[in-house]
């Protein structure tokens, strides 16, 4: 790996982008072929995705999204509640009164301009409004355009913890305009980068050395292949959770403070990482030096590895217990002598030992 952190590197390397170059490929994804366009100034390809079919068209996004974009079709725009506070059974409800306002109907469909908040939003109300409509996918950030515009989950949080309540709704399509990350601040690149550095997992490829472009479209097609003939997370999908049972716990405690943004989900995902690896050392499934490797994948991006100070490990523990994975008990994807598995009925008391021994950092005021 480079010296530079690989976010530094992604960030210097974005106005180097040819913009006329632009990818065009097939996902398939849940049974369904999602047509796919990434590139820099993909945007003004944005008409060519609609579906003749549609009736009416919303287009859903948060106010930190910036401009509005000129389209080549009739569309009304829809603002929703900025950050983690948009992905709340309330904010799914007015939307949805807003579409019956609109007069939506089921012809009709949504495309979500935004990152993961508003396509796992948007997803859902897609999902559920006349017991399902079509809806298309524009990632304005790292952390979508590589994991949480594909796939199909949607959901929303509540007071228990994360996308506690969602479904499964595939996109008609993607859409990724590179230079739509001009606009992002570091901390949002480093929150793509702790989903980039979790696929280095799951690969033998070195995702890190690739440019941008190539970085996305490997992360896409790599969650393509792990949801392909597991769209519902009955299997192998479940290993596209590597860092997430700590990664979650971490953000479900600060939005239970009301702390939306102390940290981000990269970054929860990244502490997540070492945490996991940590675990599967204490359990005797790998050794000392590929935990090394975990901590040197996650600070080759430019990410921190240890634990936030603030959560207690009764809260964390906490979190934990309302996993969406847990079966009889803590349940964690843990690397081992044949790669990544989900394991069931993890000893809480070697989880909470792991945490007290676990590195603490204090949050910056930047964080907070």
């Amino acid at each position: 790996m480079a010296n530079a952190p690989a976010v530094a590197r992604l960030m210097d390397a974005l106005g180097d982008l040819d913009p006329g170059s632009l990818e065009r490929y097939e996902l398939h994804l849940g049974g369904l072929t999602i047509p796919t366009v990434v590139g820099v100034g993909a945007w003004s390809h944005l008409g060519q995705l609609i579906p003749t079919s549609w009736s009416k068209v919303a287009i859903v996004t948060q106010s930190a999204i910036p401009g509005r974009f000129v389209v080549p079709f009739d569309a009304t725009w829809v603002v929703v509640p900025a950050g983690e506070a948009a992905k709340r059974m309330a904010v799914a409800e007015s939307l949805a009164e807003r579409l019956i306002a609109l007069g939506m109907e089921r012809r009709g469909g949504l495309i979500a301009v935004g990152g993961g908040v508003v396509t796992d939003l948007v997803g859902f109300v897609a999902a559920t409004f006349m017991r399902g409509i079509e809806y298309l996918n524009v990632p304005t950030t790292l952390l979508g355009m590589v994991d949480a515009a594909i796939g199909g989950k949607t959901g929303v949080n509540l007071v228990g913890g994360k996308n506690l309540v969602g479904s499964f709704h595939q996109p008609t399509a993607l859409l990724c305009d590179l230079s739509l990350l001009a606009t992002l601040p570091r901390r949002e690149w480093l929150s793509g980068a702790g989903e980039l550095a979790k696929y280095s997992f799951l690969t033998r490829e070195v995702i890190a050395d690739l440019n941008l472009a190539d970085q996305v479209r490997a992360a896409q097609h790599l969650k393509e292949a792990y949801v392909a003939g597991d769209e519902r997370e009955m299997g192998r999908r479940s290993l596209l959770n590597y860092g997430h049972t700590l990664g979650h716990a971490i953000e479900g405690f600060y939005l239970g403070r009301g702390q939306d943004g102390a940290i981000s989900h990269g970054e929860a995902v990244a502490v997540g990482l070492v945490f996991a690896a940590e675990l599967a050392r204490r359990l005797g499934r790998i050794d000392q030096a590929r935990v090394d490797y975990h901590r040197d994948v996650v600070t080759s991006y430019g990410l921190h590895h240890e634990l936030p100070k603030d959560p207690s490990i009764d809260s964390l523990v906490r979190y934990l217990r309302a996993d969406k994975k847990n079966r009889g008990g803590l349940t964690f994807v843990l690397d081992g002598p044949v790669g990544l598995e989900l394991v069931h009925e993890v000893d809480e008391s070697l989880v909470r030992q792991v945490l007290e021994e676990y590195p603490r950092r204090e949050l910056t005021d930047g964080e907070r």
